[in-house]
């Protein structure tokens, strides 16, 4: 049997140069960045069991699961909201020790857990124009009243699936905004944003 090595890679990884592109401006209005790195699993509970997963969830990660749409952020993990008695525990990779791994014992007998790290994309958003840049592809109303810090949503952009979500304003005040998607869409979903935030001038920073 021939030896082979398997090396994972972004689905962005030949579509995403950094630097400036779409209209000449001093200043860009939106700033695009890939986040790599990242360990996601999705934890369902199950029937019956989703105060027990909640109270596991406080437990281990230090905030308590959402039960609308919204993502909380803890110290190193952000609970995401994705459906009835469900939600996404998004953390930075420290090793390759599989996520689930680190959970199982957690959750045993009352959720199931599933590894979609390597699953999905994740595509941040933010600048003085994201949120119109947004509004041109998105159904969701972004305006500060609606959709506040810590807001989320399981919506569709360009007919594909996303989890959708608010952070904190960056240091320079402005709106930030996370895109997760399939990798199978990445592509797609990051040409279609890069598109309709090109009138106001796009800066792609560094991978994160």
């Amino acid at each position: 049997m021939a030896d082979f090595t398997w090396t994972a890679r972004s689905p962005l990884h030949d579509v995403a140069p950094v630097g400036r592109h779409g209209a000449a401006a001093q200043k860009p209005g939106v700033v695009l960045s890939e986040m790599r790195d990242f360990d996601l699993v999705l934890i369902f509970a199950r029937r019956g069991k989703w105060a027990a997963t909640a109270k596991a969830v406080k437990a281990h990660f230090g905030v308590a699961a959402p039960t609308a749409p919204k993502a909380v952020a803890g110290k190193e993990t952000t609970i995401i909201w994705s459906g009835a008695d469900q939600v996404m525990a998004l953390s930075p990779r420290k090793d390759a020790t599989p996520p689930l791994d680190r959970l199982q014992a957690t959750f045993e007998g009352i959720a199931s857990l599933s590894d979609q790290s390597d699953g999905r994309a994740l595509i941040r958003i933010s600048g003085p124009d994201a949120t119109k840049a947004l509004a041109k592809i998105s159904s969701l109303d972004f305006h500060d009243s609606t959709f506040p810090v810590g807001a989320a949503a399981t919506t569709s952009v360009d007919h594909t699936t996303v989890n959708l979500w608010r952070s904190p304003d960056g240091a320079d005040g402005f709106p930030v905004f996370n895109l997760l998607v399939f990798s199978s869409f990445a592509d797609s979903l990051w040409h279609t944003v890069l598109d309709s935030s090109a009138e106001y001038g796009v800066d792609i920073s560094e991978i994160r």
